[in-house]
């Protein structure tokens, strides 16, 4: 089985989760805490959809997540003793034990999570020309990458709601304060219903659970307004019946629990559950920007994209110069798209055909070592 080695935060947590098959413990545990992500890419209409099924993965292989977010209480407010349940899904799953906030009060760490930087810690306030950030949100950048998502809010009383209403709380609703994505906000921010109906229930009862999305429970849930008990009652109603469901069944579902900001401590409970994990605990620290970055990699966005295609500009810049019209530079990569495959279509559409073949040689000779016992 694939276990834990010694690595950043980032990685020994992503790699946990996405290969869904991890050691019982973390000894050496991950170490230093994630930087903001890199934001680039818009936000594709089809994709922002509500959720549709997708190209089938390969059993156990984690292709989605679903953070469910929590109020105001620091880690040892909550666990073990105080929401037993989620203690239990703990220990039974995983958990980060060093894991903490990024600011003061609720919006910017939402913003922190769902846009990748708390843009100066505001103050929680109604979204309005004077209160909203520039796109993307991981919403828009999952959408861009051709992943699926949905924010699914408990008590909101219509799609992308903007103010509050009742037990919701718009402060809660990060998507809605990212107004270039309004439009797909509207169609894919959607009252959450009840473990019985509504959109939440249909999309876990259906399989169609977006590649990212997020489940806000009300003030009264969330341990906002409502007590830590009442918290874990929600858990209660809920998990069981997202764990019913073909995503989870299938071993494509993470799902995550924590806290936006701590109380006495920064640290927040964070805990993760997906179907190969089985007493997972890392310790070492992070915060909320390992989860943003979490959320990219499982939607297939890489801050190495970023980095690539400024090397990529480069090199093209400086082949022109040598020789202007001869050369074509693409790039594809393993886990985020582009795709080395979809690299080679383009410059197969480019004319070129002759990397393809080689490409092609190239794997049948890896396929015979392997299938040798030799070292590819």
């Amino acid at each position: 089985s694939w276990r834990l080695r010694r690595a950043d935060a980032l990685l020994a947590l992503s790699s946990c989760i996405l290969i869904a098959a991890c050691s019982a413990s973390d000894p050496a545990g991950p170490a230093g805490s994630a930087s903001t992500p890199a934001r680039s890419g818009t936000p594709a209409a089809s994709s922002l959809s509500p959720a549709s099924p997708q190209a089938a993965a390969a059993p156990g292989v984690v292709t989605k997540i679903l953070v469910i977010l929590d109020e105001n209480h620091s880690l040892g407010q909550v666990l073990p003793a105080h929401m037993p349940y989620l203690n239990s899904l703990a220990q039974r799953y995983g958990q980060a034990t060093n894991y903490s906030d990024v600011a003061h009060p609720s919006l910017p760490n939402y913003l922190a999570i769902f846009g990748g930087s708390s843009f100066n810690d505001p103050q929680d306030c109604f979204p309005s020309a004077q209160c909203s950030y520039p796109a993307p949100s991981v919403f828009g950048q999952v959408g861009a990458a051709g992943g699926t998502v949905r924010s699914y809010e408990e008590s909101m009383p219509s799609p992308c709601d903007l103010s509050n209403s009742g037990n919701y709380d718009v402060n809660h609703n990060p998507w809605v304060y990212f107004p270039a994505e309004s439009k797909l906000c509207k169609q894919a921010d959607v009252p959450a219903g009840s473990p019985s109906a509504g959109a939440l229930a249909a999309d876990v009862r259906a399989g169609t659970l977006p590649t990212v999305g997020l489940l806000t429970p009300n003030l009264m849930h969330d341990a906002h307004d409502g007590t830590l008990a009442q918290a874990d009652a929600y858990l209660r109603s809920w998990i069981p019946v997202i764990m019913a469901g073909p995503g989870w069944k299938s071993g494509h579902l993470a799902i995550v629990v924590t806290f936006d900001e701590g109380v006495t401590t920064e640290q927040v409970p964070f805990v993760v559950l997906a179907p190969g994990l089985h007493g997972v605990t890392i310790r070492r620290a992070l915060n909320h920007y390992a989860l943003t970055r979490l959320m990219d990699q499982i939607g297939g966005v890489s801050p190495l994209n970023e980095r690539t295609a400024a090397q990529l500009d480069a090199l093209t810049r400086a082949l022109e110069a040598t020789e202007p019209g001869r050369y074509l530079v693409r790039y594809g990569a393993k886990h985020a798209r582009p795709k080395i495959e979809e690299a080679v279509d383009t410059l197969a559409a480019d004319g070129v055909d002759q990397l393809r073949e080689l490409l092609t040689r190239l794997e049948d000779v890896l396929s015979e070592r392997q299938r040798g016992g030799g070292r590819p």
